[in-house]
């Protein structure tokens, strides 16, 4: 569990799915200034939706990207996740101190986490040994992401006096509502709300028939302890989530199942 040394600048690195472009993206890093040297690696493009899709069979370009005139950090033709490892391994002459994801413009509860290219960055850093923070503010309506950016400069410095353990991330979602109707802070579980999907059949100009995806998440549970309850009563939800998927139950009761037999 690495954490720092009072009083070091740190070096952060800055990504997201939503594309460089992006409000978010913009007050967060406003608010990272604050305490640090940071770095934007981010996709040209909106992502979302990309989960952990990283690119193989074609090049990866990156460029420079300027905003009011002043670099604000590169743009690159690729997933969440490619800006993460091309940031560590090519563009950045040492490994960042820690990784920030976001502010995601949606909510990144429940299922959507495994979907999300904002998670997904996060995910990438961790993997690389970086500790790393997903951050979405929980609508997709035009939004103030300022108290979404605050809190995540607030957790950031909270992260580098704690540290997190290895293959940790923290998905934090911010309810969008004005800072003074905040509730509180909830360490939550992720939940298990799905989404229902909906296809809606079209046509196109050439009355060529063509699918639209819809839907709404469904809610499973109720109780606060829980990241989707949470942020829907107004308070902000932190959840520490990993990516060992195997199931320790289930591989033990499998002992009995004799597969070494099925050779």
């Amino acid at each position: 569990m690495k954490r720092f040394s009072r009083g070091k600048k740190l070096n952060i690195l800055v990504s997201n799915d939503d594309g460089i472009d992006a409000p978010g993206i913009e007050a967060l890093v406003r608010e990272l200034k604050k305490i640090g040297t940071v770095t934007v690696v981010a996709p040209e493009q909106q992502q979302s939706a990309v989960g952990h899709a990283i690119t193989m069979n074609f090049p990866i370009r990156v460029k420079e990207y300027h905003k009011n005139g002043e670099f604000f950090g590169y743009a690159v033709a690729g997933t969440p996740a490619d800006c993460v490892k091309l940031a560590v391994k090519a563009l950045l002459k040492k490994k960042p101190d820690i990784l920030v994801s976001g502010v995601n413009h949606g909510s990144n509860t429940a299922i959507s986490s495994i979907y999300s290219g904002t998670v997904s960055a996060a995910a990438e850093g961790t993997f690389l040994g970086v500790p790393s923070i997903a951050v979405s503010l929980t609508t997709f309506r035009p939004a103030d992401f300022r108290y979404a950016a605050k809190f995540a400069r607030k957790l950031v410095t909270l992260v580098v006096r704690k540290g997190l353990p290895e293959g940790i991330l923290l998905n934090v979602n911010v309810p969008a509502v004005p800072e003074k109707q905040i509730k509180g802070v909830l360490m939550t579980r992720q939940g298990k709300a799905v989404w229902n999907d909906q296809f809606d059949a079209r046509r196109d100009p050439a009355n060529k028939e063509y699918y639209w995806l819809t839907g709404a998440l469904e809610e499973a549970e109720k109780e606060l302890l829980f990241d989707q309850p949470a942020v829907r009563n107004k308070y902000v939800s932190v959840t520490p989530i990993h990516y060992d998927l195997t199931d320790y139950p289930m591989l033990e009761a499998m002992e009995g199942w004799s597969i070494a037999q099925l050779k």
